[in-house]
């Protein structure tokens, strides 16, 4: 039904139609819209007046099935469709009234576009795969591991990590998302951002729940992530050697 959809969105649905720039499955699906609603055939009716009388074009009939709804919307309101019309004068502020409406038209049709670009991208953010890195210990005699979990659409993070020996007081694991050299994006001289700090309980795991930088958007500029252990009072000094790592 043409009323589930906004009402912002048909007026530019309307003016993309006479003015001619929507695509083709855009016309198709207005066609449809105007074929079974009236109301749409007479507002339809009076934006191809206003261009005609501002820029006086060659009429261009509608399709065959349409153009029974569209004379219909003018009769009722007493102004017929005539295919020549003699000329007419009109004042310079009737003149420019229309003109701006025509120019407020178009640049509807131009919001519009960038709307349809906007949900595309939004649409193609949320339909992401999650991205996982299983983090492996250096040592082969190591039985710890690590997952890390990310959605990209919303850079919220999984990080599941188990076996790792329990630290000294002072001491905590620090998560690194490791970047190709000379990635756009600030590092630490190791090329590396640090994404967590956490600790283990006595069993050694942890699941945390945190928040990735943006550059997990872009996973080609991630070359590695790990985990070291850090001083508790600046874990960002980044000291350690890795524990667990994965290579990407």
């Amino acid at each position: 039904m043409v009323w589930s959809m906004p009402s912002e969105q048909l007026q530019l649905l309307i003016a993309g139609y006479v003015l001619g720039d929507l695509s083709p499955e855009e016309i198709e699906e207005f066609e449809q819209l105007l074929a079974n609603n009236p109301a749409i055939a007479q507002e339809v009716a009076q934006m191809q007046k206003a261009l005609e009388m501002t820029y006086a074009p060659p009429e261009v009939a509608p399709p065959s099935h349409l153009r029974a709804a569209i004379l219909d919307a003018n009769q009722h309101q007493n102004k017929p469709l005539s295919i020549a019309r003699p000329q007419r004068s009109f004042s310079w502020a009737q003149t420019m009234g229309v003109a701006a409406a025509v120019l407020i038209a178009a640049l509807g049709i131009s919001n519009y576009r960038l709307w349809q670009s906007l949900h595309a991208l939004q649409t193609e953010v949320q339909q992401a795969e999650p991205l996982t890195f299983v983090l492996q210990a250096q040592d082969t005699n190591v039985s710890a591991s690590a997952t890390l979990t990310v959605d990209p659409s919303t850079l919220e993070a999984e990080l599941n990590a188990q076996n790792l020996p329990k630290l000294p007081p002072g001491k905590v694991y620090a998560l690194w998302t490791v970047l190709q050299q000379g990635a756009p994006i600030t590092t630490d001289d190791k090329n590396a951002i640090l994404t967590a700090v956490f600790g283990v309980g006595a069993n050694g795991n942890a699941l945390e729940n945190i928040e990735v930088p943006q550059v997990y958007r872009n996973r080609d500029l991630v070359t590695a992530v790990a985990i070291t252990v850090e001083d508790a009072s600046a874990p960002q000094r980044h000291e350690g050697a890795p524990v667990l790592i994965v290579r990407v």
